[in-house]
């Protein structure tokens, strides 16, 4: 190799040329990089005395090299090499360059040392680390930190030595540096360490922990920005270590970054990393968190903080102080209980709603409205004094206090949709002044505010839209049709789609009332269907092919007919105009029409199938994250991974280094570069949401146009089945819910009489062998995801497919004795709160499974947050569903989960006792008689539950002593409580709401008939028939227009002398609608 001309041609790397620079990358790349001489060259030039570019660049080459040609370097050079290389770093001036060179010496150490080579380089380093000399210090520190980066396991047996050395230098009384490298060994350390093998170097690295945050506060307060994220970074690394590393300081770590977080002196930089490394300990240490109690003190200083907004959008993805308090307190309303979070919140509000400053205003706004995704159901008990204040300040003086307002409506209407439906009066009228108002201000295309402004009530329009019925929707139709439909033709795309998406769902929401304004508006939306020529175009395509799958499914199929095939043609062409949203609209648009269309959708099939079914099997190209210049433009940024918004808290000045000003030049994989952080990430590729998008839409198909579809059912097996281990989460749920759907389907085309199960094992009636072989394989796949998932939605979505497939198809799918044992673990676990989705850095054991402090925590004794709640909530349904399709025996999977059930049914909180006391009913009506061993522990719960306070939970309870009563064969603990029972009815008849009438009717009538004898008739029989007819749980007419039937048959007298009263309440049950009686109820009816 020419080395004079090798250098010549490195050194046009850095030309401010990019011809000049590209050229010689590729001559590099293809003529000089695959020869091992090109290694030893770039290290000379690293220890030269050439420019720091040159040297800089030097650096980031030979470290992607070494790994290809150190070794086959002559073993003669290799010891001068080491030296030279040791001692230039120490000396090197300039920072950049000596973390470049620090990182050569790392990749050649890795090597060196597996080899047996190099065998005093740690103690050299050791003793650079204690030099007189700050530089030197600097430079041992920072090797000694990359080294335990790259081959910590290696150097376990040093970890003593080298946390006695950190020790010191971490309070090196001259240079900053040595104290940043310090601790970031000191983290990588940690990840290291496990307190069952070696306890006292977690001790030490905990004692370290208040030094530790002595760093920080001296980075923040010398307002050094990058030893400020390190730092920072450091501590972020320290909550995925052993829990037993913070948990002694944690508690003050939370209050001290709180601190930073609220402190307006502090730069913006530092408060918004203490805000992210909160919103991690949320995330991460939630249980801990909600046992300190400190939700509150975080909420209402992030309302405070949220205050300093000002002007700022709280939709735009820069990250800001505001922006990550609003984050903050959305992970808080998520993770932590109501009272927590929500109520403290609620119980401020007024301070800031009713201010004269439109800042805190608007704050108070922005607040509430983040709160409500993560508790809908709480929110939505305090909806009739939230949207009064809501619409209040919708009229407000202040446009960002208004837009606040308007942000609020749409978070609110999409979590709370039917809900906030109910107040259509109050919010379509002032939405529509809104838009009117902002259209005719509207100055241009540079009016950010106005146009800001229409967009924004065409979208509250458009989630709005979805919470009305159609004949409510058709009274909004002459004002809203014409003003969106003006909008179509205004030159702002973002405007356009606005309007279009927001017709779309209004049609949808309309029904057939929208067919006199259907022929208009496929006429104005026909342009947007073909247009191609920008990434706005393609946008607005986009949205425009989702409003006519919605209109298609508001007119009909006949109505639509004429537009089905051009639409085909325009979404096939979308799959192949490079625009991944595109793409996903054309399978949407499909699924769509098959719903529309049905078994008539069969022409289409064939090449949907293919299209869908080839994303579905397409490649996925990991990301590669460069910690380079393109990296460090994510630094403080926000990035999407595993379907989670991260902030992204750092990168090192090395990893700056390793890739440096200019393009990589090597294009070959570089094992030194790979970066730990990132092993265990997964990105969310446009490939893995478009496969997630296509799955479900499988799902719509197959559902819809069942017959069709057959011949591709072995092949959608085929290609689903793997997508169930998928990386990304929303892949797998997606494709879990599709196979459930494919059963589903498959099920209902086996002839009428097995699809009529009955309850119990063994089975009574056997599926076709087809179905009983997919049911298995179904099964056996996602069972095992069931038990070991860990992302919490997926679960939550599993225990619904789950809980609804065995309500349609019974007991076939469970049949099987190695199906039954997985499902009775994960439900135990799962409502003891002990499944993997449960579970955070709290109450994980160490890799040696002892327990550290944290594990003291008990979830159990824990409020759940609503999200924490719902992953037991669908788990109770299919403990119900078991329990229906098992029937009788029943019993004995009963047994594993009473005393949980007992446990939530004397929770604290009114929705676990009501859900809980409503689940123990359908386990006693499931039972029946083999309810009886267990008679006295339910009539103990029960009993208390019958002076509950929660109404829903009284209600709960005395329709499962009802069926207790009924179907228990222990007569003794019957009579214990019988006349106790009869005495609670009386009031609870005259009782309104939560069913509670209905529920006790039920109960009486229940009673009546076992025990005829015992029961006062002349005074229940008037009491139960003025509640007739029932208007709440149309279920209860079964028992109660049992036991009248059977009064009449008998003859007893206080019935047949309340004959005048019947009748007209006979006429109503018989009357609309229909669905009060069931068929065998109604005859009994009608024959009495």
């Amino acid at each position: 190799m020419d080395a004079k001309k090798f250098v010549q041609l490195f050194g046009e790397v850095l030309a401010p040329d990019t011809a000049r620079v590209k050229a010689a990358t590729a001559t590099l790349k293809a003529d000089y990089y695959p020869q091992p001489q090109s290694l030893s060259i770039l290290l000379q030039l690293l220890v030269s005395d050439e420019s720091t570019s040159l040297r800089q660049l030097a650096a980031s080459q030979a470290r992607s090299l070494v790994s290809k040609h150190w070794k086959t370097l002559p073993d003669g050079q290799k010891p001068t090499i080491r030296q030279h290389l040791l001692e230039k770093t120490l000396s090197e001036e300039q920072q950049l360059v000596r973390h470049g060179a620090a990182r050569v010496i790392t990749a050649i150490a890795k090597i060196d040392l597996n080899n047996g080579q190099w065998l005093d380089l740690f103690d050299t380093l050791v003793q650079a680390a204690g030099s007189r000399t700050p530089r030197h210090r600097e430079v041992g520190t920072y090797v000694l930190f990359t080294t335990i980066e790259a081959i910590g396991e290696d150097l376990t047996a040093k970890v003593p030595q080298l946390l006695e050395l950190f020790g010191k230098t971490i309070n090196d009384p001259q240079s900053a540096e040595v104290k940043i490298n310090s601790m970031l060994a000191l983290s990588r350390i940690a990840i290291l360490l496990d307190a069952d093998e070696d306890a006292a170097s977690i001790s030490k690295i905990e004692s370290l922990i208040p030094q530790m945050v002595g760093v920080l506060k001296q980075a923040i307060d010398a307002e050094d920005e990058d030893r400020t994220t390190q730092s920072f970074e450091v501590f972020q690394t320290l909550l995925g270590c052993d829990s037993s590393v913070l948990n002694k300081h944690f508690k003050d770590l939370v209050q001290f970054m709180t601190n930073i977080a609220a402190d307006t002196d502090a730069e913006e930089d530092a408060r918004t990393q203490a805000l992210s490394f909160l919103m991690q300990c949320v995330r991460f240490k939630k249980l801990r968190i909600q046992g300190m109690k400190v939700g509150e003190q975080l909420t209402l200083k992030c309302l405070e903080i949220i205050t300093e907004m000002g002007d700022e959008d709280a939709t735009d993805e820069e990250v800001t102080t505001g922006r990550s308090a609003l984050a903050l307190i959305d992970v808080l309303a998520e993770s932590l209980p109501p009272s927590q979070v929500v109520v403290p919140l609620l119980h401020n509000l007024g301070a800031y709603v009713n201010s004269p400053d439109p800042d805190r205003r608007k704050a108070g706004l922005l607040a509430l409205g983040t709160c409500v995704e993560g508790a809908p159901d709480f929110i939505n008990t305090q909806l009739h004094e939230i949207l009064p204040l809501v619409l209040r300040l919708f009229n407000d003086d202040d446009d960002k206090v208004r837009r606040a307002a308007l942000d609020t409506i749409m978070r609110l209407a999409e979590d709370l949709a039917e809900d906030l439906g109910k107040e259509h009066a109050k919010l379509i009228p002032a939405l529509v002044k809104h838009l009117d108002t902002a259209i005719r201000q509207a100055s241009g295309s540079d009016d950010k505010k106005n146009i800001d402004a229409i967009k924004a009530c065409c979208n509250a329009l458009d989630t709005l839209s979805e919470g009305l019925d159609a004949d409510t929707m058709k009274e909004y139709l002459p004002e809203l049709v014409p003003r969106l439909s003006r909008l179509f033709t205004h030159p702002d795309f973002k405007i356009k789609a606005a309007a279009i998406g927001a017709l779309g769902a209004i049609g949808a929401s309309a029904e057939a009332a929208f067919t006199p304004y259907f022929e208009q508006t496929m006429n104005s939306l026909s342009d947007y269907v073909q247009i191609k020529d920008s990434e706005e175009e393609l946008d607005l395509r986009c949205t425009t092919c989702d409003a006519m799958g919605a209109i298609a499914s508001a007119v009909g199929a006949k109505a639509f007919q004429r537009y089905v095939r051009p639409l085909m043609q325009a979404t096939e062409e979308g799959l192949h105009l490079d625009h991944p949203k595109l793409r996903e609209t054309s399978f949407l648009f499909w699924g769509n029409m098959a719903k529309v269309y049905k078994d008539e959708f069969k022409p289409f099939l064939e090449g949907v199938v293919k299209a869908i079914f080839d994303s579905l099997e397409s490649e996925e190209s990991e990301l590669e994250v460069e910690l380079g210049e393109e990296g460090a433009d994510l630094a403080g940024k926000e990035v999407t991974i595993a379907g989670k918004k991260v902030k992204v808290a750092a990168f090192s000045e090395d990893e700056l280094a390793a890739a440096s000003d200019i393009e990589d030049l090597d294009g070959m994989e570089d094992d030194a570069s790979d970066d730990s952080d990132w092993d265990d990430l997964t990105a969310v590729t446009a490939v893995a949401q478009e496969k997630e998008i296509a799955v479900e839409v499988v799902g719509d198909i197959l559902t819809h146009a069942t017959q069709p579809y057959i011949p591709y059912i072995e092949k959608t097996v085929e290609v689903i089945l793997p997508l169930t281990e998928h990386s990304y989460e929303g892949v797998r749920r997606a494709a879990i819910g599709t196979l459930y759907r494919l059963y589903a389907a498959v099920w209902g085309l086996q002839p009428e009489e097995i699809q009529k199960w009955e309850p119990g094992l063994p089975l009574k009636q056997k599926p076709t062998d087809e179905v009983a072989r997919l049911g298995e394989i179904i099964t056996t796949s996602t069972l095992s995801v069931w038990g070991d998932e860990e992302d919490r939605a997926t679960v939550t979505d599993l225990n619904r497919n789950i809980a609804a497939t065995l309500n349609l198809t019974g007991p076939s799918l469970i049949s099987s004795p190695k199906t039954l044992t997985p499902i009775s673990e994960t439900l135990v676990a799962l409502l003891t709160r002990k499944h993997p989705c449960q579970t955070d850095f709290s109450t994980l054991t160490s890799p040696g499974g002892s327990s550290s402090p944290d594990e003291d925590l008990d979830p159990g004794a824990l409020e759940s947050s609503e999200y924490d709640w719902l992953v037991i909530d669908t788990a109770l349904d299919v403990l119900v569903s078991l329990a229906h399709v098992l029937g009788p025996t029943f019993a004995e999977f009963y047994k594993l989960v009473e005393k949980t059930l007992f446990r939530f049914a004397s929770g604290s909180e009114a929705y676990e006792r009501s859900t809980a006391v409503g689940v123990l009913a359908e386990c006693i009506r499931s039972m029946d008689a083999a309810v009886t061993p267990h008679t006295a522990p339910l009539f103990k719960v029960l009993m208390h539950r019958l002076n509950d306070e929660d109404a829903g939970t009284k209600s709960n309870a005395v329709f499962a002593v009802g069926l207790l009563i009924a179907t228990s064969q222990d007569d003794k603990e019957i009579q214990r409580h019988f006349n106790t029972v009869l005495a609670k009815l009386e009031p609870m008849l005259q009782e309104d709401g939560a069913r509670l009438k209905d529920n006790a009717a039920g109960c009486a009538a229940r009673m009546a008939v076992k025990y005829q004898d015992k029961v006062p008739l002349g005074a229940v029989v008037p009491a139960l028939v003025g509640v007739l007819p029932l208007k709440e749980d149309f279920e209860e007419n079964e028992p109660v227009w049992g036991c009248v039937v059977r009064l009449y048959s008998a003859g007893e007298p206080t019935i047949l002398g309340l004959t005048p009263r019947l009748l007209p309440i006979l006429e109503q049950v018989l009357g609309e609608p229909e669905e009060q009686l069931n068929e065998k109820t109604r005859e009994q009816v009608v024959e009495m």
